[in-house]
């Protein structure tokens, strides 16, 4: 052998190679960043770019779904659609990787940067008017119909996610599957990490595009001076229009939305959420309205009072103004609260009878004993919903027949609850008041019913605790709503249906993805053996889904509860990868008859009785109910993958699963959250029917397809 085919033999064998893979021996710093760039890379070093780029594909999809919600107004009402793009085009640069030699990745900068870009410069609104379904919005003008908008935004969503996939699944593929699967995860929580760690420091978008950046110049690192400029280029561009929205003596970044306000010549400040206007400050004798449910209210001294919703601090103010002797004023928002708290012409946050919670107002309710003389819900309607679905708003669980009931059992002998909001439409007044009427001993006393202005309802079990004229007293009618329950939480849905907009919409969704999936995956080859994956993926986004959900019911509708809940999955993910890696199951099928249990379980229990225990009992109880079916789920899936010839086809199919089960979760619009249950089921049952024959297909190709990374 000559001394040249020993140094090439040298560079190509050694310690800790993988199939498939070269280690180049060098100590010097810009060629160890190469090796772990470049494809001459050794496990360890492809293990850490497969969670870097993970990292970076949840950290991105995570940012969209919060920056496209304050600068395509009125979209954060539809982020689940933003969600549902994110997994297309997760499943899509799967699916691309597995067929192409030609990678989309070196384009993610540019077409990110691109489509920041063109929506800082094009200013467009989506349409939300309609009867039927309330959305709480202002006059302005509106662009393109809601339906084609939302399918812009899902397929350059898509787009945008699928060339970072791309870049994932080049790295996926060269990794055993389940090695490949855990550390894909292990960058996934360390992307949600980071960026709830982001909105809990109020880090504005600035700092999400220059992580990004990094990231991107990281990981698509090369020798081409070429490719390097145009990635400086694009990634400049992102982080300079970023810049742009994110300095500024009167704007902020609140875990829930894009703040900005404008100082009132009078004192005070107007405030604006994503861009649209929510609530003006003003002293307490400028505030009428808002002492109305005091002026119904028999006694002149307010007592002890609760707000929900205290926001702006008006209601607070005008509270003080009417000799309460203890204010409770609960805002989910904190950097909304720190903005009323420094701006507010009254100064009633700084008096001593008042205590600030930032908290859900549900979860403060149920987490404490104390009683009030009033409780007030002060115009408490959110701008966006609860990320990780898509119908639930951060307030939908203050009106349920479940919330009123907590309401009476917080007020003390005597005592008034009251609301009130610009509630757009009279059948909404009719609703709130029959929840009232239903839980009360004494009708409700609503003021404007028609909801023409602002809606006051005041409502308390003695009748001589209000004084209320014969003509406000309400009283039912024939086309008044149901009240809703903590199951099914749409109070601002009329009646129980998919309204027409979703359907056309999810049409055209569902139409896009079909199309998009034919034309990346070519012949789809390989893919219909990948039908049990497809229905995991489809039955998990459910499950997923149900926790959200629940978790926000049971513990408020908080982002810190919603990123604590995506982390708990991804966790107990994780660990059912670890445990299928030590250990074999040789009877899938009893996997599938412990989680037909742990489902039946989650079905039986009531989230009443969860929302009766203590804090740390409920935690408990509830963790094992929603995450026990999510371990054994990832159990049956790691299972399978274990072995799959095909890991980036696989994975691909499950994420288009996931797109399926996203879209199936507009169905608990009708039949509630805990129906859902009965999808996970038989999705998870079609996997187990479907499944024999992907084993079968495996068999039969395991001769002619080599593993993964030994080529």
């Amino acid at each position: 052998m000559t001394r040249t085919s020993r140094r090439r033999k040298r560079r190509t064998t050694g310690q800790g190679s993988h199939a498939g893979t070269t280690v180049r021996v060098t100590r010097r710093p810009i060629d160890m960043l190469r090796r772990l760039m470049g494809r001459g890379a050794s496990v360890h070093q492809i293990r850490l770019r497969l969670a870097a780029s993970a990292f970076l594909l949840l950290f991105v999809e995570l940012a969209l779904i919060r920056w496209l919600g304050a600068n395509i107004v009125y979209l954060a009402y539809f982020s689940n659609f933003v969600l549902i793009g994110s997994f297309l085009g997760i499943g899509l640069g799967f699916l691309w990787a597995s067929r192409s030699e030609r990678s989309l990745f070196p384009l993610a900068p540019g077409v990110l940067a691109a489509f920041v870009v063109f929506v800082r410069v094009f200013d467009v609104s989506i349409e939300v008017g309609g009867s039927e379904l309330i959305f709480f919005a202002d006059q302005r003008p509106v662009g393109p119909p809601r339906w084609l908008l939302l399918t812009v935004v899902f397929v350059v969503v898509a787009v945008c996610i699928g060339c970072i996939a791309d870049g994932v699944a080049r790295q996926f593929g060269r990794l055993t599957p389940l090695d490949a699967y855990r550390w894909d995860l292990v960058g996934s929580i360390a992307g949600v990490a980071a960026f709830s760690v982001l909105s809990f420091l109020g880090a504005a978008p600035v700092a999400w595009g220059l992580l990004t950046g990094g990231l991107f110049l990281i990981l698509l690192h090369d020798r081409s001076h070429r490719g390097l400029v145009i990635r400086l280029a694009a990634v400049g561009l992102l982080v300079g229009v970023l810049g742009i929205e994110s300095f500024g003596p009167d704007r902020a970044w609140s875990p829930y939305y894009a703040l900005s306000w404008d100082e009132r010549p009078s004192g005070g400040v107007v405030m604006r959420v994503n861009d649209v206007a929510t609530w003006g400050q003003a002293a307490a004798g400028d505030l009428s309205p808002y002492g109305f449910v005091y002026d119904i209210r028999t006694d002149d001294r307010p007592g002890d009072v609760l707000i929900i919703g205290a926001g702006s601090g008006n209601d607070v103010a005008v509270a003080l103004a009417r000799g309460a002797d203890r204010v409770d004023a609960v805002e989910i928002d904190p950097r909304l609260l720190e903005v009323a708290q420094g701006h507010h012409p009254d100064r009633p946050y700084d008096d001593h009878r008042v205590r600030s919670h930032v908290d859900d107002g549900r979860a403060f309710l149920e987490g404490t004993d104390r009683t009030w003389d009033v409780i007030l819900l002060a115009l408490p309607d959110s701008l966006t919903v609860v990320l990780g679905q898509g119908s639930v708003r951060l307030e939908s669980y203050l009106f349920t027949e479940e919330a009123v009931a907590a309401y009476h059992d917080h007020l003390r002998p005597g005592g008034v609850f009251g609301m009130y909001n610009f509630m757009r439409h009279a059948w909404l007044v009719d609703r709130y008041a029959a929840t009232l009427d239903a839980e009360f001993d004494q009708s409700p006393c609503v003021v404007d019913a028609e909801a023409r202005f602002l809606s006051i309802l005041v409502v308390a079990d003695d009748a001589s605790a209000t004084d209320c004229p014969p003509e406000n007293r309400w009283s039912p009618t024939e086309t008044t709503p149901k009240p809703v329950s903590d199951d099914r939480p749409f109070p601002y849905l009329r009646n129980a249906h998919v309204p027409g907009f979703y359907v056309l919409t999810i049409a055209l969704l569902l139409g896009v993805s079909a199309i998009a999936v034919r034309a990346v995956g070519g012949p789809l080859a390989g893919i219909d053996r990948q039908a049990d994956v497809f229905f995991m993926g489809l039955a998990f986004l459910l499950l997923e889904t149900k926790n959200v959900v629940q978790f926000a019911l049971l513990f408020g509708t908080t982002w810190f509860v919603n990123a604590l809940v995506f982390l708990s999955i991804l966790a107990s993910v994780l660990a059912a990868v670890e445990v299928s890696r030590r250990f074999r199951v040789r009877r899938p099928k009893v996997l599938y008859a412990l989680l037909a249990v742990a489902l039946a379980l989650n079905w039986v229990v009531p989230s009443g009785w969860l929302l009766s225990l203590g804090p740390a009992v409920r935690l408990a109880a509830a963790g094992g109910l929603a995450f026990l079916p999510v371990f054994l789920a990832n159990l049956i899936f790691a299972d399978r993958f274990r072995d799959e010839t095909q890991p980036t086809v696989a994975f691909g199919a499950n994420l288009l699963g996931a797109v399926v089960g996203g879209v199936l979760e507009y169905t608990a619009l009708i039949s509630g959250y805990r129906s859902l249950l009965f999808v996970v089921a038989g999705a998870y049952a079609l996997a187990l029917v479907t499944s024999r024959r992907s084993t079968l297909s495996a068999t039969g190709e395991a001769e002619s397809v080599c593993p993964p990374g030994a080529a």
